[in-house]
């Protein structure tokens, strides 16, 4: 994958990196205390892994403190992924304000229709 949007959504598409991402925009934290929750269902190579798909796809960065790899969440990499969202909420924000008129301009009718007919709603 070389577009850097389909590489992010290929590394948020796992559930296990989405939970490692929540524990991060909470702060900072080691390699261990992210796999601590995983260790029962996977191995710490795999962790591994799963930190090294989202550094690679720029959601995190990992630097080294002598025996310690603290993670870090990178904000900016999420920025691609908001951007081409953003595109989508307008549409859908469009969407729905034209159902909302809509909705009123048919109850409108029918509350007038009722009161013409003697019937009341």
């Amino acid at each position: 994958m070389t577009d850097h949007l389909s590489q992010t959504f290929a590394a948020l598409a796992d559930p296990t990196r989405r939970a490692m991402l929540a524990r991060l925009s909470r702060g900072e934290a080691n390699v261990s205390d992210l796999a601590k929750p995983f260790l029962k269902s996977m191995s710490l190579p795999a962790v591994t892994k799963h930190l090294k798909v989202l550094e690679r796809a720029g959601l995190i960065t990992k630097t080294r403190d002598a025996q310690w790899r603290p993670c870090k969440l990178n904000g900016h990499g999420l920025k691609d992924v908001a951007d081409w969202m953003e595109q989508y909420r307008a549409f859908w924000e469009e969407s729905l304000d034209r159902l909302d008129a809509y909705l009123k301009t048919v109850t409108a009718k029918k509350n007038t229709k009722g009161k013409h007919d003697g019937r009341q709603k």
